[in-house]
């Protein structure tokens, strides 16, 4: 069991649903490379590293990869859609019917969560360039971070950047390239505690499967062989809570809740023969 599960709220802080995840996404960073010849700033030229990896950036900013669902994410989508606002929940019932539905998408792609669901994701996370202030940049990087869906792979995501990037801008993907994730199967020795004690502890609140838009350890464990869930019990707000940034955070009320749902779910689990 890991963290990879957790309950949503609300933007009023009240639960929304709770998530049981059973597989995510592969990360993998890509690098891209721009060089050129320099020279002094007081003579500037077009040709410039900086423009170049910053205009491939935009572009790749400007691109959606496709919508795609495993069985999962459809059954994530088609159990969320009754919970959410009328116009989400209406386009989710549309885009399950047609995945090009770009309207659809567009009303559901609101919600980053959602958005990241239904597809690969590639950002931007870090850029350096140049050496000098008054120099001209012969060299200029940037870290593409992409979590890339169940059944595509490292190589036709590079493509794509490539693509995206141009001929200028190299792209090349960072090593070493991780296994991809394993989900495991829904065992109901494994579901059956989690959702009886969801429905004593949250009583009302939905549960999903999900597919975890992150990492977790999971990916290596689920390849050794060993089948890993990602449990529910903590709340967090939709925008994160702040994940990973500088101001992560976790209300008072999730943490004591979630450590009476988990308590309980150990000893149970542990007493399952």
């Amino acid at each position: 069991m890991n963290e990879g599960g957790g309950g949503r709220l609300d933007e009023q802080g009240k639960r929304q649903l709770l998530a049981l995840q059973v597989g995510e996404k592969k990360a993998q960073n890509y690098t891209l490379t721009a060089t050129n010849s320099g020279g002094h700033s007081s003579q500037p030229v077009p040709d410039n590293a900086i423009y170049d990896v910053t205009e491939a950036l935009g572009r790749i900013r400007g691109y959606s990869f496709p919508v795609t669902f495993t069985d999962t994410t459809r059954t994530f989508f088609a159990r969320s859609a009754p919970t959410l606002p009328a116009d989400v929940g209406t386009a989710i019932t549309r885009l399950l019917a047609n995945p090009r539905d770009a309207e659809a998408d567009a009303v559901v792609s609101r919600d980053k969560a959602l958005h990241s669901t239904l597809r690969t994701t590639c950002v931007a996370t870090l850029l350096s360039a140049g050496h000098a202030e008054n120099a001209l940049p012969q060299r200029a990087t940037a870290n593409v971070n992409c979590r890339i869906f169940p059944g595509e792979s490292v190589d036709t995501t590079l493509a794509k950047l490539q693509e995206l990037a141009g001929p200028r801008v190299k792209v090349t993907a960072n090593q070493p390239v991780g296994p991809t994730a394993l989900p495991p199967p829904l065992n109901p020795r494994i579901v059956r505690p989690v959702e009886a004690l969801a429905r004593k502890h949250f009583p009302g609140v939905p549960m999903v499967p999900i597919m975890s838009t992150g990492a977790t350890d999971a990916v290596y464990l689920g390849n050794a062989g060993i089948p890993v869930y990602g449990v529910p019990g903590i709340f967090v707000d939709s925008a994160m809570s702040g994940v990973h940034g500088l101001n992560e955070r976790v209300a008072i009320a999730s943490l004591y809740d979630g450590r009476d749902y988990l308590y309980d779910l150990v000893k149970t689990l542990a007493d399952t023969k």
